[in-house]
């Protein structure tokens, strides 16, 4: 097949006139053309009173022999390529002699640790995976608990639990990540067949949401499951046991212990508490630069006038979203994360006495506000020098963010008007803050570093130039945004395994080797991938 790139396209197009843009490519008949699929949709809205669709096509020819002339022709225009294989490929199967050996262990339910189930379990390898949160729909029930009442339960929240903190986002599958095998095109492929729409494959930022994401995880959950997989909930891992430099085993909160020689690590950016035990354990870890800052919302309408023109409300266009970065007077670098169109700023707390914020949208993306964070980047000469300080210096802005709401879990809250102007916020303006179990107006000045909240208001004005109205005085701070990343890294070797912890794999967000559900789910694989060679090759030298 032949891969045309850069087709654009009215966005009132008619189905014919695909076909149509692909004749005129290739230079054929219509006769010619055996078929085509949709390789990738995007848009281009760099000029807003002409919007197009930009597609990826995958073309078939009747005639093989013609497609290579074509090529032959085209190609040095950088237009026409042959598709690529993106079929995923198993790097191993389990050998007979990996069965009497230890079973995996993965910690975390996440997507790295779900993928790493997954695959492994698709290999024949009968993973164990090992969560400390609880069940998809009871998780849920608990996170509501939250948001409704205030009532935090730190082993079941929107951090932990199955599906990670993925779950309860606005679903974003797309990655900025150098993928040259393709693993994203079988992270994108899995999740449709377990129930999500099929335009994530082709869509250039494809995203799932919440409610969605409830069902396809327990029809994954089924799969593993039904491959020889386990997947135990309420198993938080408390310790491990390491031999000589070598994992040994894991051992839970209730008492029990779980021999292995392989345990992957997928653990999410905010179990601080394994941190901790890793490093009391002589783990290597060490401080990386993360970002905290403030939660913004504006209504969606103003966001898609100014990205979109006379084309906002289009429903083929959807919610318009947009990616800021401005680098300041000060040296920090200030720029939009996580950005949720059609979405509610939501608590993510998970541990008592701490105000943290997210953003989340559902597959509609139909809230009447988007948001996202508007955060400052720190690094590890930002606090003391330790490889744990950077989690001490999340908590610090937490509790206070939970002093300024009032300490109920309710978040302080400030319009960008009397943010910019130094004076605290008393009143409600046009835009409602979608926060809940609620918030409490404030001066914002205290929630943060003193340079971060100087980036912060050099930064949105210089904003406001490239989206109108994004400085709006009416516009809603909410704090804080603090788990935009780990602030540790656990370093690994070529191998996937930690330097100095043979077995053990570090892996995803937690580990500091992904941001977002797509390259973390990439992650997994890849180390999925590194263990089953692993004990493939332990098995063979054992034969």
């Amino acid at each position: 097949m032949l891969r045309l790139t850069e087709i654009k396209l009215p966005l009132d197009h008619a189905a014919s006139e695909l076909t149509t843009a692909i004749v005129q490519r290739l230079g054929i008949t219509a006769g010619e053309l055996a078929g085509f699929s949709i390789a990738r949709r995007g848009h281009d809205a760099r000029k807003r009173g002409t919007v197009f669709f930009v597609y990826t096509l995958d073309a078939e020819l009747k005639d093989a022999a013609a497609e290579a002339a074509i090529l032959q022709r085209l190609q040095a225009g950088g237009q026409v390529s042959i598709t690529p294989d993106m079929r995923y490929q198993f790097v191993a199967r389990a050998p007979q002699a990996a069965a009497a050996q230890s079973r995996p262990v993965i910690i975390g339910t996440g997507p790295c640790g779900l993928f790493a189930g997954l695959i492994l379990a698709q290999m024949g390898f009968r993973p164990i995976l090992l969560e400390r949160g609880k069940a998809v729909r009871e998780r849920t029930k608990d996170t509501f608990g939250l948001w409704r009442q205030g009532q935090l339960n730190p082993e079941s929240n929107v951090q932990f639990g199955e599906g990670g903190a993925g779950t309860f986002s606005d679903g974003k599958l797309h990655s900025q990540i150098k993928d040259p095998k393709h693993y994203g095109h079988k992270v994108l492929t899995e999740f449709v067949r377990a129930g999500a729409p099929p335009e994530i494959l082709y869509v250039s930022k494809p995203h799932i949401g919440t409610f969605r994401l409830v069902g396809m995880l327990e029809k994954m959950r089924a799969t593993i499951t039904a491959l020889g997989g386990e997947i135990r909930f309420q198993s938080r891992v408390d310790d491990i046991e390491i031999d000589s430099g070598q994992i040994r085993g894991v051992m839970l909160a209730g008492g029990e212990h779980i021999a292995t020689n392989h345990v992957v690590l997928a653990v999410g950016h905010s179990a601080r508490d394994t941190f901790k035990m890793l490093h009391d354990r002589g783990v290597y870890l060490e401080a990386k630069p993360f970002s905290i800052g403030l939660r913004i919302e504006h209504p969606q309408s103003l966001i898609d006038r100014c990205r979109f023109g006379d084309n906002a409300g289009n429903p083929l266009l959807g919610a318009a979203d947009y990616k800021l970065v401005h680098h300041c007077t000060n040296g920090r670098s200030v720029y939009s994360f996580c950005m949720c169109p059609g979405g509610t700023v939501v608590a993510a707390a998970s541990e008592p006495g701490r105000v943290v914020t997210n953003g989340m949208s559902q597959y509609s993306r139909n809230e009447r506000n988007a948001n996202s964070g508007i955060v400052v980047g720190v690094t590890p000469a930002d606090y003391p020098d330790h490889p744990l300080a950077g989690i001490a210096f999340q908590r610090q802005w937490e509790e206070r963010a939970f002093d300024l709401g009032g300490r109920n879990y309710s978040a302080p809250v400030q319009r960008v008007g009397d943010f910019l102007a130094g004076q605290a916020s008393t009143a409600l303006g046009a835009v409602i803050p979608s926060y809940t179990p609620g918030v409490q107006w404030c001066d914002l000045s205290s929630a943060l570093p003193d340079y971060a909240i100087a980036a912060i208001r050099e930064a949105l004005p210089v904003f406001d130039r490239q989206i109108k109205g994004f400085a709006m005085d009416d516009a809603v701070l909410t704090g804080v945004e603090t788990r935009t990343s780990a602030p540790i890294r656990i370093k690994r070797g070529e191998n996937y395994q930690s330097l100095n912890t043979a077995g053990l794999y570090p892996a995803g967000e937690g580990a500091g080797y992904a941001g977002g559900i797509l390259s973390a789910a990439v992650d997994g694989i890849k180390v999925a991938e590194a263990l089953a060679l692993q004990v493939v090759a332990a098995a063979a030298a054992t034969t």
